[in-house]
């Protein structure tokens, strides 16, 4: 069915981070090779369309294009190189011409390449597919990893005895049955376990919530939890190293309490007194543990979540490339493991809304902490905590990273960054108004915030926002 006006009317308000949608203006002409590369990356989120002739940046405007004066002609070529079929429209609109390239969704379980690349898209670049994404897309129609049974032919007793029962009803809030057939009952409802003819079978994902004991079952020993104790700043010498024996859910608890026994302790003084305090507040270390384990691609083998312990900071990492860029962890979600995080929101643990990486970011903030550090390396992905340290031990690549997500706080918050919000986050007074302007310099200079347009010419009351706002 061929686009209307009104279609395009409404296309053209959309968000830019939209999947499968992308606004060209192309006045004269459009490359072939980047036509032949956006269908393919759009192709590959699902389909969608690549429209010419338009501004992306909002508010959009129709400025007409001249490229494609021969739509059958481009549908051929792309047929004949891509190997699938898009239909391109011309679309006559009273500010110019535009063009409408409706792109297919790649089949299922596949994914297109152009000359050897899995394209995708990535903010305003065309990037190759991570392997954990293509991981994801060819195994597609396969069983999920975690409702794969871990343990089959049990009896009822045996299941208990494996399961901590008693505090999944605790986290649940729900009173514990009075029969053994209700504790089945409900395991079996939440699809932790299944019953058929031969038994009761335990499913991985209800081992790894809920096992007394991960040892138990063999397929998941290596996904418990590991932290490391270091005695200094580096990994020359180990003090501790305890991987974790329960299951997330029920072990949760003891998890951040045991790292938090193991933080070093600062001294501090406040009001004349001294008091020691731990490295890292408590609720850092509860929010990124959460997010370690419930994100983590259990399909790489040999890997877990792993959290390490050094005198100035601590580190957390686990298994698998973020599905989210780095830079967009405060605004942006998306579960790599849905009923896993479905349940541990239900238990408590988390709240499977973002906002676990938002109170991060605003603990660094109120207990002037350096920003935290994102960072995806090769199937793993890492977040560096560190401790305190004055505003003068901060170095510029921290100065600039706090001040970027300081301003990506603000904007979820539906607030604007501005000199004075940024020197209260590093705690600074007036005077230091000239040194912050030149953090918020470097960081505009980065391309990680700019100006927000609605402030005004005034650089003394100008307001700023991330980039991808």
């Amino acid at each position: 069915m061929a686009t209307t006006l009104e279609e395009l009317g409404a296309l053209m308000i959309k968000p830019r981070e939209v999947e499968g949608l992308e606004f060209k203006e192309a006045k004269t002409q459009y490359d072939s090779t980047k036509l032949f590369k956006y269908c393919v990356a759009i192709a590959n989120e699902g389909g969608g369309k690549l429209i010419l002739g338009v501004t992306d940046e909002l508010p959009r405007k129709v400025v007409g294009t001249q490229a494609i004066n021969d739509p059958p002609g481009m549908e051929k070529q792309i047929l004949d190189k891509l190997r699938f079929r898009v239909t391109i429209e011309d679309l006559d609109h009273p500010d110019g011409r535009v063009v409408v390239c409706n792109i297919p969704s790649r089949p299922f379980g596949t994914a297109y390449a152009y000359e050897g690349a899995y394209l995708m898209r990535l903010d305003e670049n065309l990037v190759p597919m991570t392997e954990d994404r293509l991981r994801q897309i060819f195994d597609e129609g396969k069983p999920d990893w975690l409702e794969v049974h871990s343990r089959t032919g049990l009896n009822a007793q045996e299941v208990i005895a494996l399961l901590d029962t008693q505090k999944f009803f605790e986290l649940l809030g729900i009173e514990y049955p009075s029969e053994r057939e209700g504790v089945i009952g409900r395991l079996v409802s939440e699809r932790l376990v299944d019953a058929n003819d031969d038994g009761l079978n335990i499913r991985r994902l209800g081992a790894l919530l809920l096992a007394k004991k991960l040892q138990e079952f063999p397929d998941l020993s290596r996904k418990a939890p590991r932290v490391v104790v270091y005695t200094g700043g580096s990994k020359v010498e180990t003090k501790l190293d305890q991987p974790g024996t329960m299951g997330y859910a029920v072990g949760f608890q003891g998890l951040v309490k045991f790292v938090m026994s193991q933080l070093p302790q600062n001294e501090a003084i406040k009001d004349a007194l001294r008091t020691e305090v731990k490295l890292l507040p408590e609720i850092v270390i509860r929010e990124v543990t959460a997010n370690a384990l419930i994100h983590q691609d259990f399909t790489l083998e040999g890997m877990g979540v792993m959290i390490e312990v050094y005198n100035n900071r601590v580190t957390f990492s686990n298994p698998g490339e973020p599905v989210v860029p780095v830079d967009r962890f405060i605004d942006g979600y998306r579960s790599r493991n849905e009923r896993l995080a479905d349940l541990m929101r239900r238990f408590g643990i988390c709240e499977e809304k973002s906002s676990g990486i938002d109170k991060v970011v605003h603990a660094a903030e109120v207990f002037q902490l350096p920003a935290p550090d994102f960072q995806a390396g090769f199937q793993r992905t890492e977040v560096v905590i560190y401790g305190l340290r004055s505003f003068e031990e901060m170095d510029r690549t921290d100065r600039i990273r706090a001040c970027y997500q300081h301003a990506a706080l603000k904007f979820v918050m539906r607030e604007q960054m501005t000199n004075q919000s940024l020197r209260d986050r590093f705690h600074l007074p007036e005077a230091k108004s000239a040194i912050v302007s030149q953090i918020i310099a470097a960081t505009l200079d980065a391309g990680l915030i700019k100006t927000d347009e609605r402030s005004g010419g005034s650089r003394k009351f100008a307001r700023y926002v991330p980039f991808w706002a």
